[in-house]
């Protein structure tokens, strides 16, 4: 196995508290693979065999109910740690991550996750609290889900990947990887024809700008609005 250089974690929150040699220890039992744009990481149900950070891109975890529908829970984002069943006591993945652009991941086998939180407890730790907010994050859209108007689902979910990946640009902050209405709609629990009767609507007050699996928020303000039910025009 070829070494990894230190500057691939040494940058990213997940890691920060350890020392570079911590860090150089970490990744001595790491190993890094590419994936392609629209290829599986893992597979719902799968065994959990390993745990992951991603490097480079975005990752689109993707959950299946029992009746067959698709539903995606999450985007990750570059720097952020997924795959964790064991810190979740499960030995299988809870949803499938499917690269959303072309990606970089580290990978440790599953069978190691204890004794490296047990060795580098700031990473044990840090991954503990982000799988927390994770599961608060989850909590929180059941509620929008059972309680909130799809214009204010699609708001907040707008919102979130503005938050979560936002680059600002001269039009606005732009959502930093292809998203299409399609997914909006399975993030949202609605349809696609009512995200895009919504999306259209919102460009056309100049709330965003929506193209080719691309949606910029112009607007963050009025979006927060719509996601808080103020609108009452």
């Amino acid at each position: 196995m070829v070494a990894l250089d230190r500057s691939l974690i040494s940058r990213l929150p997940l890691f920060q508290g350890m020392t570079p040699e911590e860090q150089s220890e970490l990744l001595r039992s790491a190993r890094s693979s590419r994936y392609a744009k629209d290829s599986t990481i893992f597979e719902q149900e799968a065994e959990a065999n390993s745990f992951f950070v991603l490097i480079a891109g975005h990752i689109r975890v993707v959950r299946t109910t029992p009746d067959g529908q698709q539903v995606i829970a999450r985007y990750i984002s570059e720097g952020e740690i997924f795959g964790v069943a064991a810190a979740l006591g499960r030995t299988t993945y809870p949803a499938t991550a499917v690269a959303a652009v072309d990606c970089v991941v580290l990978a440790w086998a599953n069978s190691q996750w204890a004794e490296l939180a047990r060795r580098f407890p700031v990473f044990g730790a840090t991954t503990y609290k982000t799988v927390g907010t994770r599961l608060q994050e989850t909590q929180t859209r059941v509620v929008e889900m059972s309680t909130e108007q799809v214009e204010q689902r699609v708001a907040h979910a707008l919102l979130r990947l503005a938050n979560q990946t936002g680059r600002k640009t001269d039009s606005g902050i732009e959502i930093d990887f292809p998203i299409s209405r399609q997914d909006i709609a399975e993030m949202t629990g609605t349809t696609l024809h009512t995200v895009s009767r919504l999306l259209s609507k919102w460009e056309d007050n100049g709330i965003i700008l929506s193209g080719r699996q691309k949606v910029t928020v112009k607007d963050a303000h009025r979006l927060v609005v719509l996601a808080e039910n103020r609108d009452k025009g």
